[in-house]
């Protein structure tokens, strides 16, 4: 077979179709704005549309067969839309769908081109890195919220302890008050009633006897 280009791929002269026909219909598709719907690939973004080929038999059009290049020369599957979408530290990849809905990695070449040996729908992907920095993000907010949430506590026991001792404090006193007025002593920062000690004069028997 001749070679041939059509739209966005490059067919290298030399190929055989694999069974062998004398005559073959290359079907091409173009997902456009439906690329995301029907393709996708985990943790990978698509940044280029979908586009196929497949090769079917002329003569019983229902049987697809697949197309065997001879020698070093690969199909050429050519992206120029992805041109705006290149970043600095942004790796790109060639990804190919296969009919049986496996996944193949390759490199994107110098002029933004796939180099493939197979039919099937071809892409170009980067790495999903926006969920790696969303995770972390919440991960960090998590972590400082729970700082933050521990400290609170914190404080509120610590206030509440005083409050309740100042108040059992104030209890105590209007309590002395009510009762025998007794000195008081200071004891550190807290001022203590105090009383001070009375003995019981001894009385002798023999005082009573007639």
């Amino acid at each position: 077979m001749y070679g041939a280009r059509y739209r966005a791929f490059a067919i290298p002269p030399g190929i055989l179709p694999w069974p062998y026909t004398k005559r073959i219909d290359i079907l091409y598709q173009n997902l456009g704005n439906w690329s995301s719907y029907y393709y996708s690939v985990p943790n990978y973004t698509l940044i280029a549309l979908v586009v196929g080929f497949l090769a079917y038999d002329s003569n019983r059009r229902s049987m697809n067969i697949e197309l065997k290049t001879e020698g070093n020369d690969p199909f050429i599957v050519k992206f120029p839309s992805i041109y705006s979408k290149k970043g600095g530290d942004v790796t790109m990849k060639c990804v190919r769908f296969d009919t049986n809905g496996s996944l193949e990695f390759n490199s994107v070449t110098v002029e933004s081109s796939c180099v493939v040996r197979e039919q099937g729908h071809f892409s170009v992907v980067v790495p999903c890195k926006s969920t790696k920095d969303k995770a972390r993000k919440w991960q960090i907010i998590g972590i400082a919220a729970g700082v933050v949430g521990l400290m609170l506590v914190l404080v509120i026991g610590i206030v509440g302890y005083k409050w309740i001792t100042r108040e059992k404090m104030k209890k105590m006193e209007r309590e002395s008050e009510r009762s025998e007025v007794l000195d008081t002593i200071w004891i550190g920062r807290s001022r203590m009633p105090s009383a001070s000690g009375i003995r019981t004069q001894p009385v002798f028997e023999s005082s009573y006897l007639p």
